[in-house]
C-alpha cells in the first residue's frame, strides 16, 4: 500500500506539464508571414484531421466530473451510470449523420449562430448571454472543483488544505497554453491528453482490481466484484433494488427505462449537439467527412470510459462495505467517512494514494490532471469563441480586427478563468457531484433541446414560437423540481402532483416546450413554412462507408453490453 508520493512521481508529472505547455505552444505559433486569424483562434484554421477531432472530443468531456463524479456514482450507484457514457456513443452517431452536415454547409463559428441564421439576432443574443453564464458558473467551476477536491486528496490528506492551491495550479497550468494558443492548442494536446488519460485511467482500474481478492489478479478481481455486488451490474435500475449508502434510492436518479428511451436522451443531445465546448472540435475539421470519422471515432472511445471511471468506483465500494474482520485493508470506512456522513466522490482519489505504485502514480495524476486540464481549455476557448462572436463582434466593436478579436478571446477567456477560481471553493459539501451537475443542467436543457430540434427538422418554427419556448421551459422545468417535490407533503396540493425522477421531469419538460413552440408558432405564422426554415433532403444526411460500418459496429456492441447486464 502506497501513500505517499515519491520523487519519481513529481519527475514524471512535470515532466507530463512541460510537454502539453511546450506541444500547446509550439502546434500555435504564428507561421512566418502570417498574423493569427479568427479562424486560426476560435476553429482551428479548419484544419483537424477526424483522429485529433475524436481525441478532442474525449479529451474535452472527460474531466474530473467522471473521473471523481462518476466514480462517486459507481461506488454509489453501480454500472448503471456507464448509461450516460454508452447511450452517448450511440449519441455520437446521431449528431454525426443528422446535425453536422446542416452546421458545417452553414459555417458556424458558434452554436448560437444557428439559433441566429434560423429565428433571429435577439434570441442568438440571449443565448449566448447564458451560456457563457453556464460554461463560467457550472462547468468551469465545477471542474475546477471537483479538480483541486481530487488533487487535495491524492497529494494532501483530504482535509481541504490543497484545495486552494490546487484551484490555482489546475487554472494556471490551463491558463497556460490555451488563452495564447486558441483551439489549435487545446486540440492538438487533446491528442497526448486522451492517450494519458486512457493509459492511467486503465492503471488505475487494473491495480484495483489486483487488490480485490487476497490471491491478487485483474479477472479474479473482476469475478469477485461481480459474485459480491451483482446488483451494482444491473444497467437497468428497478426501484428499490439499489440504495445508495447516503440512504437514497438509486432509481431517482437512473429511473428505469428512461435511460433507454426517456429523459437521458435530452441530456445527451442536448450536451453532444448543441453543447459549443463539444461541437467546437467537429466544426474546425477539414471536411464534413473528416468530422464525421472523427465523431464515430469518439463513439468507439466512449465505450471503454466505464472501464476506467466506473468499475474503480465499485471496487472501492467493495472495499467499503467488507464486514468486520474481513477487510482487505484497514481503516477503509473512516477514509469514505465524514461528519458521520458517506462521500462518495473520494473513491477515485482513494485508490490512487492507496493503491497506485511509485512512479505510476505520477503518471495516473498526470492522466487525471489531463483530463481535468484539456476540459478547462475548452471551456475557456468556447467561452471567448461565444463572447467575441456572438456579442463583442456585432454589439461592441463590429469593426475589429483580427488581431484585436483574437485579444479579447485571451481576454474573456482570463477573466472566465478567475471568476470560476473564486466560485469553485464555494461548491463543498456536495455527495454526488456528478448527479448534482446533471440534475441542474437539466433545467435549462430541455427548452434549448427543443428550440434546436424543431428549428433543424420543422420549417413552421417561428422566432415568437421559440422565445416562448425557452421563457417557459423554465418555469416548466422548475416546477417539476420544486414543485411537486415541495409541496408533497402537507401542503394543499399535496397528493395532486406526482413525485417523478429527474430525468422523467427533463423528458416531460422537453415534450411540454416542444408543444409550446409548435402551438405558438403555427398561430404566429398561420400554419405555413417559416422563411428561415432549414431545407433538407436524403442527399443531406448520406454518410460514407466508413461512417457507416463504424456505426454499425457501436450499434452490436451496445446491444450486447445491454442484453449482458441487464
Amino acid at each position: 500500500m502506497n501513500t505517499g508520493f515519491a520523487f519519481l512521481d513529481y519527475l514524471v508529472f512535470v515532466l507530463y506539464a512541460i510537454l502539453i505547455v511546450s506541444v500547446g505552444l509550439w502546434v500555435s505559433r504564428d507561421k512566418k508571414g502570417h498574423q493569427k486569424n479568427a479562424e486560426d483562434y476560435f476553429l482551428a484554421g479548419k484544419s483537424l484531421p477526424w483522429w485529433a477531432i475524436g481525441a478532442s472530443l474525449i479529451a474535452a468531456n472527460i474531466s474530473a466530473e467522471q473521473f471523481i463524479g462518476m466514480s462517486g456514482s459507481g461506488f454509489a450507484i453501480g454500472l448503471a451510470i456507464a448509461s450516460y457514457e454508452w447511450m452517448a456513443a450511440l449519441t455520437l452517431i446521431i449528431v454525426g449523420k443528422y446535425f453536422l452536415p446542416i452546421f458545417i454547409e452553414k459555417g458556424l463559428y458558434t452554436i448560437p449562430q444557428f439559433i441566429e441564421k434560423r429565428y433571429s439576432t435577439n434570441l442568438k443574443s440571449i443565448l449566448a448571454v447564458f451560456w457563457i453564464a453556464l460554461f463560467i458558473f457550472v462547468n468551469l467551476t465545477s471542474v475546477l472543483y471537483l479538480g483541486a477536491k481530487a488533487l487535495d486528496t491524492i497529494l494532501g490528506n483530504g482535509d481541504g488544505s490543497l484545495m486552494m492551491y490546487s484551484i490555482i495550479g489546475l487554472a494556471l497550468f490551463a491558463a497556460a497554453y490555451s488563452l495564447w494558443g486558441g483551439l489549435s492548442a487545446v486540440a492538438w494536446t487533446d491528442v497526448i491528453q486522451v492517450v494519458l488519460l486512457v493509459i492511467g485511467g486503465l492503471i488505475t482500474s487494473f491495480i484495483a482490481l489486483d487488490h480485490l481478492t487476497p490471491e491478487g489478479g485483474v479477472f479474479a478481481g473482476l469475478k469477485h466484484l461481480y459474485e459480491v455486488v451483482p446488483d451494482k451490474f444491473s444497467m437497468i435500475v428497478q426501484k428499490g433494488e439499489i440504495i445508495t449508502p447516503d440512504g437514497k434510492d438509486a432509481w431517482w436518479d437512473l429511473p428505469g427505462l428512461a435511460v433507454l428511451i426517456g429523459g437521458l436522451w435530452v441530456a445527451n443531445i442536448y450536451y453532444w449537439g448543441f453543447n459549443q465546448y463539444i461541437i467546437q472540435r467537429t466544426l474546425a475539421a477539414k471536411s464534413l467527412k473528416e468530422s464525421q470519422r472523427g465523431i464515430v471515432f469518439a463513439g468507439f472511445l466512449k465505450l471503454i470510459v466505464p472501464l476506467i471511471v466506473v468499475i474503480p468506483g465499485i471496487v472501492a465500494y467493495v472495499m467499503y462495505s467488507q464486514p468486520e474482520g474481513t477487510a482487505i485493508i484497514d481503516g477503509v470506512t473512516d477514509a469514505f467517512t465524514a461528519n458521520g456522513s458517506v462521500e462518495n466522490d473520494k473513491a477515485y482519489p482513494w485508490l490512487i494514494s492507496t493503491f497506485v505504485p511509485v512512479g505510476f502514480k505520477g503518471l495516473v495524476l498526470a492522466a487525471l490532471a489531463a483530463a481535468i486540464v484539456s476540459s478547462l481549455a475548452s471551456m475557456l476557448n468556447s467561452t471567448a469563441t461565444i463572447f467575441t462572436m456572438d456579442l463583442y463582434k456585432p454589439y461592441i466593436n463590429p469593426n475589429a480586427d483580427d488581431k484585436k478579436t483574437v485579444n479579447v478571446g485571451r481576454m474573456t477567456a482570463a477573466v472566465s478563468l478567475v471568476i470560476a477560481s473564486l466560485m469553485a471553493p464555494l461548491l463543498g459539501g456536495i455527495p454526488q457531484a456528478f448527479q448534482f451537475i446533471q440534475e441542474w443542467t437539466g433545467i435549462v436543457s430541455p427548452g434549448i433541446l427543443a428550440v434546436f430540434l424543431l428549428g433543424l427538422f420543422w420549417k413552421k418554427a417561428t422566432n415568437k414560437g421559440a422565445i416562448w419556448g425557452i421563457l417557459l421551459s423554465m418555469p416548466i422545468a422548475i416546477f417539476f423540481k420544486v414543485g411537486p417535490n415541495g409541496w408533497a407533503e402537507g401542503g394543499a396540493l399535496e397528493g395532486i402532483f406526482p413525485i417523478i425522477p429527474w430525468m422523467n421531469q427533463m423528458g416531460l419538460t422537453c415534450l411540454l416546450t416542444i408543444g409550446v413552440i409548435m402551438g405558438i408558432s403555427y398561430i404566429d405564422g398561420k400554419g405555413a413554412d417559416n422563411d428561415k426554415g432549414i431545407q433538407i433532403s436524403r442527399k443531406t444526411f448520406a454518410t460514407g462507408p466508413a461512417f457507416n460500418i463504424a456505426s454499425f459496429a457501436i450499434l452490436i456492441i451496445l446491444v450486447t453490453l445491454y442484453a449482458l447486464f441487464w
